[in-house]
């Protein structure tokens, strides 16, 4: 959500974010913002003149009233007063209410009103147009096919999707043996591998309140993603940043304490709606998995080194685990209403002869924080807003697809990374095992 100052002195600016978003069918909200702006701030100052009148006209009756002893016509006047005093309580009351109205509606409409991109963003109307940056690792294709990367989980006897349609429906899965294992030994990798940058290992709540969903993504993200519990104000998370930045709702943090450099820990669930093609089946696109997330509370001036930060550390993590991997910038057009900029960590699959995505990096700006009133006091009390950032450490069933088809054998077995097999008990290849 943008400040609403921008509006007021600068709304070509605005309508111009818009266009470049490709949501030209917003543009009529910044004449709407304004409009509302300006019948609320004039309810303001018509409610603040009522009361400023209220004490005077009080004052005055108190002395008309002591003076009426002696001149019965100063408690006529006293009368008059107190019919004004009384019209004006009422137009008050009406004034209060529509003010009321006037920030409820107000907020609806800039709520939709995407936040301004950073410059450096590429425009372009959808994913289409993200732009690769650079690539690390040498990406190949063995001279050996390279299966499914169900088939290869089946074929060690890690994975049935049948029993899991049974008991949950489409989008779920069992994961069994050493794939289990495995899936355990790259969240507590990723863990580590952060305390070791200095982040605070956290577990969230799983569930947040309807105000917390609101205050960290949009309505169409909303919609599109998250689970609501029937009958309480309770969401499933889609992501551990979600509940982890909600933590710091309507709260002023010293400043000399910032950064707050987080990652967590979380299950996550997503409607995950939609139809996708072949390469999205499996554990590519599902309803839930578990994840390590990266979240940085942070200065403004800091966030874009942040930013920088953030997504090298995922290319670090994967490079680590033998898996090539590209930065990817994401297009004006593919970016959440609520990002400054982002970019997405793609890695390699020889399967398919191309990236595809396993981390997304973003710098929200003071969208979240302006939403939940997250703000931090300077040494000279100077309060302001925070910058919030997010980034995915892994998310393993999209990890295990990549790191299944980056260390398969002729054979069928596969590599453990160097850096995984401590996770592993010492193991240093999955084999083909007897079924479960």
């Amino acid at each position: 959500m943008i400040d609403i100052r921008l509006i007021r002195e600068n709304p070509d600016l605005v309508r111009e974010n818009i266009k470049k978003k490709f949501q030209d069918q917003k543009l009529p909200l910044v004449d709407e913002a304004a409009r509302l702006d300006k019948l609320n701030r004039a309810a303001i100052n018509e409610a603040s003149d009522l009361r400023a009148r209220r004490n005077q006209l009080s004052k005055q009756i108190g002395m008309l009233m002591g003076q009426s002893k002696k001149d019965p016509s100063k408690a006529v006047e006293a009368e008059a007063l107190k019919a004004q005093v009384k019209a004006d309580g009422e137009r008050l009351s009406e004034l209060e209410t529509l003010e009321d109205k006037y920030k409820a509606d107000l907020r609806a409409v800039m709520m939709q009103i995407p936040q301004i991109i950073d410059p450096s963003v590429p425009i372009g109307p959808d994913d289409s147009a993200n732009v690769e940056v650079q690539r690390f690792g040498e990406p190949a294709v063995p001279d050996y096919e390279i299966p499914y990367h169900t088939q290869i989980m089946e074929s060690l006897g890690g994975i049935d999707l049948d029993s899991a349609r049974e008991v949950a429906g489409s989008g779920f899965y069992y994961l069994i043996g050493d794939i289990a294992r495995l899936h355990e030994a790259v969240l507590a990798y990723a863990r580590d591998f952060m305390i070791g940058k200095g982040f605070t290992y956290m577990i969230p709540p799983f569930m947040m309140h309807g105000a917390i969903v609101e205050g960290v993504m949009s309505q169409t993200d909303m919609d599109a993603m998250m689970y609501k519990i029937e009958g309480e104000d309770l969401y499933l998370i889609g992501t551990s940043e979600h509940s982890m930045i909600g933590r710091y709702i309507d709260r002023i943090i010293p400043a000399e304490t910032l950064p707050h450099t987080l990652t967590s820990y979380s299950p996550c669930f997503r409607k995950e709606k939609g139809s996708h093609g072949l390469e999205e089946r499996g554990v590519y696109r599902i309803h839930q998995f578990e994840k390590q997330e990266m979240i940085v509370v942070c200065r403004p001036e800091e966030s874009m080194d942040w930013y920088e930060k953030l997504w090298q550390y995922s290319v670090q993590l994967f490079r680590s685990l033998d898996i090539p991997v590209r930065q990817l910038e994401c297009c004006s057009g593919d970016l959440a209403d609520l990002k400054v900029k982002s970019c997405d960590i793609e890695a390699w699959s020889p399967r398919q002869k191309k990236y595809f995505e396993v981390c997304s990096c973003s710098n929200l700006g003071d969208a979240q924080a302006r939403r939940l009133n997250i703000r931090f006091k300077d040494a000279d009390g100077k309060i302001s807003l925070a910058h919030t950032l997010n980034n995915t450490v892994v998310a393993p069933p999209r990890m295990l697809i990549a790191l299944l088809e980056n260390n398969l054998r002729a054979d069928g077995s596969v590599v453990i990374p160097a850096v995984l097999r401590p996770y592993m008990g010492g193991k240093e290849t999955l084999e083909k095992a007897r079924q479960v």
